[in-house]
């Protein structure tokens, strides 16, 4: 591996700036951008073992946090519909299925490529904000720390030198 990029994972892993990106990462993984958090806080924890809880808590919270602002985007794209609408509420059947579980539903934010559009739809069907933030906090919970702890049972050894 070119020295460059040694040194470049190394910044990125101290932990003031690791931290930090893995913060940045997940916060825009949850929005509707496609990119994924866990790379970034698998590589943190093979550099610095030592923050594997502070590194899972700050994805958890980053990720609740992007996931938090696709709801808010999808419950003004509602309002911003319903206003050219002239008041009309707008309804799409497609959604139905989601109505019967509320802001459980956010539960399954962790999904791929289905779990991030969910929180926006929980903003437009006008689910409650602080119940839908607190399941996807554990969705995103629980989703870090089985993939880190599975990406760690499977490359347990450290770094090559």
């Amino acid at each position: 591996m070119p020295d460059w990029i040694t040194h470049l994972l190394h910044l990125l892993a101290l932990p003031e700036v690791g931290l930090g990106t893995v913060f940045v990462v997940a916060f825009i993984s949850a929005t509707l951008l496609p990119l994924g958090s866990e790379p970034a806080v698998f590589a943190l924890i093979k550099l610095n073992p030592e923050l594997f809880w502070p590194a899972i808590l700050v994805a958890t919270v980053g990720n609740t946090l992007g996931g938090a602002a696709s709801w808010w985007m999808g419950y003004g794209a509602h309002r911003m519909v319903d206003k050219a609408r002239h008041g009309h509420d707008t309804h799409l059947r497609a959604i139905d299925w989601l109505q019967r579980f509320g802001p459980k539903a956010c539960l399954a934010s962790w999904l791929p490529v289905i779990g991030d559009p969910l929180c926006a739809v929980a903003g437009w069907l006008k689910f409650p904000f602080w119940p839908c933030v607190a399941w996807m906090a554990v969705g995103k919970f629980a989703r870090y720390l089985t993939m880190t702890g599975g990406l760690l049972w499977v490359f347990p050894g450290g770094l090559p030198a």
